[in-house]
C-alpha cells in the first residue's frame, strides 16, 4: 500500500497535493562557477565552505554504494555522466545552508548533548549495546576520521535538528488533502475478465527468408556481438606461488607441533542475560539464586524472555564484568551483577570446550602456512625475474613453467565477469583488469598489473574479436521467434479490441467467452494498487480505474497476459487510511516542504563552486 501511495504522488492526480508532496531540488543545478574559493576548498554557501576533505568523503561514499549495485567502481567521466558529483555538491550544500542560518540565530550544542548523542550512536556500542571508546577509536580510524571532525560534524547535524523541527515538527496534510487521498487509496472495484492465449486466434504463418532479412536489418542493433579479447594471463601472489611449493612430511609434522597450541579452538559459551530493573524483580531472582531455584524456571515464574548475546570466546565479550561472571559459571548456572542501568542476572545455557585439531586435520592449513612463510620470502625474487623475462620477451607459458605457476587461456570481454576463472583474483580486481586488457595494442610488451598483497599480474593479448554484426544464419532462430511472437501479439491485441468493442455495444461478456472456448472470471475487489492476493496485479488495477464506474478495456498484464475486463461494482472507502500511511504521508509533506525550504535558502544564501579545483581534485584521486 505504502509503495502504491508514493506511486500515487507521481501520478496526475497526485498533482493535486503539489503543494505539499514536491520534491524541491529536482531541477537545480549548477551554474556559478568561480575560482577565488580557495585550493582547499570547492564550494561555497554563503560564507559557509565546502572543503575538499568534506567532498571526497561524501563523493567516496556515493561511489561506493553505486559500485555495490553496478558490480564495478564508475571512473570519473562516467561518475560525472551519471551526475554523481552534482548531486554530492547539492547534498553537502544543503547542509551548508542550514549551517549558515543556524549561526545567524546563534544555535548552539552542549558538550553535554554531544556526549548524549555520541553514546547513543550505535556506531560504538558493543555487544551489551553500551558505548565502547576503544570501538569509537577504531571506528574513526578507519574512516579516517578525527574526534574534532566527529563532534563537529554532530553538532552540525544536531543544530540542523533545532532548525527543522521547530520549523516542521507540526506541518502535515491538511483534511482535504487526506480525504483527497483516502478516496484515491481506498476506492474499490471488482471486474469479470477473461485471459486471451495463442489457442483463442489462428497460428501465425512462418516468417520468409526476406521477412527474416527485412526484420535482421531493422534491428541490427540488437543482434550484435561484443568485442572480446583472448589473452593469456598469469599471476603472481603468495598464494600462486605458495601453491607451487611441496614438502616432506617430516616439515609438516615439526610446524604442525610448532604451532598446534596456537590452533586451539577457545572455550565459547551461549550467555543470556535478563535486566533486573525493578526492585521486585532484583528481589525475586537473588532470591532464587541463594535458593538454587533453575533459571528457566524463574524466568517463567517472572514472565520475562532472557536477551541472547550470542556464542562467545571470552576475547569477544567486552564487558569486562560480564565475561569474569560468564566465564566463571559453570552451564546453565547463572550469576546477578552491577550494570549501567541497574543489576542483569547473567545466564550461561551451554558450553563448547576447548578443542585441537588433530595433524590430519589440520594438514591442509599447516602446509599453507609454510607455503605463505616460503613465498614470503621469494615472490621479491620471483617477480623481479618474472620482470626480467617479460623484458626479454619470453612468453607467458614458459615463464609458469619455469616457476610452476598457472597460466590461463581467457576470452575476456569488457566486464571482466570471465576473470573469475582466476582463483586468485579478487572479484574487486576484474574491472581494473578488464580496463587494462582493454586499453592494451596488439604487439605491445605489456606491463604487469599491481594488485594489492604484492600481487602482480601479467598478460598476452592472443587475439582480438571485434563487435560486429550478427548473420541471419547465427540468430535465426531467434528472429523466427521474434517475428511469431509479434504476430501473435498483433493478433491478440486485435482481437481484444474487436471484444471490447462488442462489449461496449452490450453484449455480455459471457457469452464472448463461451464464442471463444474460455470462462469469464469475477475477481475479489481491489484497489488502483492491486489486490492483495496478487492475481490483480498494478498494471491491471491501473487500466481497470482508467475508466468510468461501467469501464470496458482490455490491458497486457505484468506476466504479459491479454487481460479484457468488465467493471461490475464500484465501492467507496469504507475506512480511513490507517496510521502508518497517514503518519508516511505526512512525512512525505514535511519533506516537501523542508526541500523547498532548503532549496530557497540555498539560492538566497548563493552556491559557488570552483570548477577547476573540482575537476583536478577528482582527477587526482580518482584518475580520469
Amino acid at each position: 500500500m505504502l509503495d502504491g501511495l508514493r506511486d500515487f504522488a507521481k501520478s496526475w492526480p497526485g498533482k493535486i497535493l503539489g503543494a505539499f508532496l514536491l520534491v524541491g531540488v529536482a531541477g537545480f543545478g549548477i551554474n556559478n562557477v568561480i575560482v577565488d574559493l580557495g585550493s582547499s576548498n570547492v564550494a561555497r554557501v554563503g560564507n559557509e565552505e565546502i572543503s575538499a576533505r568534506q567532498f571526497l568523503r561524501a563523493y567516496q561514499s556515493q561511489v561506493n554504494a553505486l559500485s555495490s549495485q553496478i558490480g564495478t567502481i564508475p571512473t570519473t567521466s562516467q561518475a560525472q555522466a551519471m551526475g554523481i558529483p552534482t548531486a554530492v555538491l547539492l547534498g553537502l550544500s544543503e547542509g551548508a545552508a542550514l549551517d549558515g542560518l543556524a549561526d545567524q540565530f546563534g544555535l548552539g550544542v552542549s558538550d553535554a548533548k554531544l556526549g548524549q548523542m555520541l553514546r547513543e550512536d550505535p556506531s560504538f556500542q558493543g555487544t551489551l549495546g553500551t558505548f565502547e571508546p576503544a570501538i569509537f577509536s577504531q571506528t574513526l580510524q578507519r574512516a579516517g576520521w578525527t574526534e574534532a571532525e566527529y563532534f563537529a560534524v554532530r553538532g552540525d547535524e544536531a543544530k540542523r535538528d533545532q532548525l527543522t523541527d521547530s520549523l516542521f515538527a507540526n506541518i502535515g496534510l491538511p483534511s482535504v488533502a487526506i480525504e483527497l487521498v483516502t478516496d484515491y487509496a481506498s476506492a474499490t472495484r471488482t471486474i469479470d475478465y477473461i485471459a486471451l492465449g495463442e489457442t483463442n486466434i489462428e497460428t501465425p504463418a512462418e516468417p520468409t527468408e526476406a521477412e527474416l532479412s527485412a526484420y535482421l536489418t531493422e534491428h541490427q542493433g540488437e543482434y550484435r556481438t561484443v568485442e572480446t579479447r583472448k589473452v593469456q594471463l598469469l599471476d603472481l601472489s603468495l598464494a600462486s606461488l605458495a601453491a607451487t611449493r611441496t614438502f616432506e612430511e617430516a616439515e609438516i609434522a615439526a610446524e604442525f607441533e610448532r604451532v598446534k597450541d596456537t590452533m586451539t579452538t577457545p572455550e565459547r559459551r551461549t550467555i543470556e542475560q535478563v535486566v533486573l530493573n525493578t526492585p521486585e524483580r532484583e528481589a525475586q531472582f537473588e532470591a532464587g539464586l541463594a535458593a538454587g531455584t533453575d533459571f528457566g524456571a524463574l524466568i517463567a515464574e517472572a514472565g520475562v524472555t532472557p536477551t541472547s548475546l550470542g556464542t562467545l570466546a571470552r576475547s569477544q565479550v567486552t564487558d569486562a564484568r560480564l565475561a569474569e561472571a560468564a566465564f566463571g559459571l559453570a552451564e546453565g548456572e547463572f550469576a546477578i551483577i552491577a550494570g549501567i542501568g541497574g543489576k542483569r542476572a547473567v545466564h550461561v545455557a551451554a558450553i563448547e570446550s576447548q578443542g585441537q585439531p588433530t595433524l590430519e586435520e589440520a594438514r591442509a592449513d599447516i602446509v599453507a602456512r609454510l607455503g605463505t612463510a616460503a613465498a614470503r620470502t621469494e615472490i621479491n625474487d620471483v617477480l623481479d625475474q618474472i620482470e626480467e623475462l617479460r623484458a626479454a620477451f619470453q612468453p607467458l607459458d614458459a615463464i609458469g613453467d619455469r616457476f610452476g605457476l598457472d597460466v590461463y587461456e581467457i576470452d575476456v570481454t569488457a566486464s571482466g565477469a570471465e576473470l573469475s576463472a582466476l582463483p586468485n583474483l579478487a572479484p574487486t580486481d576484474y574491472a581494473r583488469v578488464a580496463q587494462a586488457i582493454f586499453r592494451a595494442q596488439d604487439g605491445q610488451l605489456l606491463p604487469s598489473v599491481a594488485l594489492g598483497g604484492n600481487a602482480h599480474l601479467w598478460f598476452d593479448l592472443k587475439n582480438v574479436e571485434p563487435a560486429r554484426d550478427q548473420t541471419l544464419d547465427e540468430v535465426r532462430d531467434a528472429i523466427v521467434a521474434a517475428i511469431t511472437e509479434q504476430r501473435v501479439n498483433e493478433a491478440l491485441l486485435a482481437l481484444s479490441e474487436t471484444v471490447v468493442t462488442r462489449l461496449e455495444n452490450g453484449e455480455a461478456l459471457a457469452d464472448i467467452a463461451f464464442e471463444l472456448n474460455t470462462f469469464p472470471q469475477i475477481s475479489t475487489p481491489f484497489t488502483r494498487f492491486g489486490s492483495d492476493d496478487g492475481f490483480i496485479d498494478g498494471t491491471l488495477a491501473s487500466a481497470v480505474f482508467a475508466g468510468g464506474p461501467g469501464h470496458k478495456g482490455s490491458v497486457v498484464s505484468e506476466s504479459g497476459e491479454f487481460i479484457i475486463f468488465d467493471v461490475v461494482d464500484n465501492a467507496a472507502p469504507a475506512d480511513a487510511l490507517d496510521a502508518q500511511i497517514l503518519a508516511s504521508l505526512g512525512n512525505e509533506a514535511r519533506n516537501g516542504f523542508y526541500a523547498e525550504f532548503v532549496s530557497a535558502l540555498r539560492d538566497d544564501a548563493g552556491l559557488r563552486v570552483n570548477q577547476q579545483a573540482l575537476n583536478q581534485l577528482l582527477i587526482q584521486n580518482f584518475g580520469e
